[in-house]
């Protein structure tokens, strides 16, 4: 089987641009028009820094269904959060992490899309993952860079994403990683600070112990995202319902051959696209001057 580690910048297909009608609201008339929109709100809010070309704003544009004052709400939450973990996510770059994604098995995407043409994340938090190797600070800027390089793919930014949590031979080293500071921060991104329409959120083969991680999440998790998150253990005929066997690995009972890669075939794709990621690193709030 032939896989392409890399992404699809291709313009949307009819039959997507048909999706994005339906789904977001997507004509080319009010495309145009909340571009421009957006572009002269961003003029306006003189204490932030973004880029306006066409293309970046779609990214903010598509999550928002083209609401031009929502999309700048959002890019304002994106600033602050860029603020409040500065320490994190200053300058962040590919190479930067190159050793926990080349040679630790945490952070990977699936190869082919789910049967909705949605990106699948998958995130190794049990046996698999070492934090004494990869802290979870580092876990999170993996997870953060990927959501970079998806913002490129029109496919994803209309069809959405998918992660699945892999949590199969938790223990308490992965537990005392999984700090309410962590979970706060994760969750943070994903609600406030997250540009792409994270659909579902797939807990599976998860132990008796994941309680003791659940009750840390638990209160950072607002409505909405509680209503995508979905918890099968070993019952992957139930996560099925959601994700087609069709599409998965014999690794979650699909029909697909296992899993034979790993975030070190992709690292050499978000390494690609450093050019993007410096323009997103760049974006925020306007620094004060004295």
């Amino acid at each position: 089987m032939t896989r392409n580690f890399d992404i699809d910048t291709d313009p949307p297909t009819p039959e997507l641009l048909e999706v994005a009608r339906k789904e977001l609201r997507e004509t080319p008339e009010l495309r145009e028009a909340s571009i421009k929109e957006l572009r002269s709100l961003l003029k306006e809010a003189t204490d932030l820094h973004y880029k306006d070309d066409d293309d970046f704003l779609l990214i903010f544009l598509r999550p928002c269904h083209f609401y031009p004052e929502s999309a700048l709400k959002m890019m304002r939450r994106i600033a602050e959060f860029k603020k409040n973990y500065n320490n994190l996510l200053h300058n962040l770059m590919p190479e930067d992490k190159k050793r926990a994604f080349t040679e630790h098995n945490v952070v990977n995407v699936l190869a082919n899309r789910d049967q909705k043409g949605r990106r699948v994340l998958l995130v190794n938090c049990g046996a698999l993952w070492d934090p004494k190797q990869v802290s979870s600070e580092q876990l999170f800027r993996l997870f953060y860079l990927i959501h970079l390089i998806a913002q490129l793919e029109p496919e994803t930014q209309i069809n959405g994403a998918v992660v699945i949590m892999d949590f199969d031979g938790l223990s308490l080293k992965q537990v005392k990683a999984l700090s309410p500071s962590f979970s706060k921060l994760l969750l943070t991104f994903i609600q406030e600070a997250l540009p792409l329409r994270l659909k579902e959120v797939h807990i599976i083969k998860q132990p008796y112990i994941f309680k003791l991680v659940w009750a840390l999440f638990t209160p950072f998790i607002k409505e909405k995202l509680n209503k995508r998150m979905f918890f099968h253990g070993g019952d992957m005929k139930k996560f099925h319902q959601y994700v087609s066997p069709d599409v998965l690995p014999k690794n979650y009972g699909g029909s697909l051959p296992e899993i034979d890669y790993s975030g070190k075939d992709w690292f050499p794709c978000v390494g690609k696209y450093v050019d993007h990621i410096g323009r997103y690193n760049e974006c925020g709030f306007v620094a004060k001057t004295d």
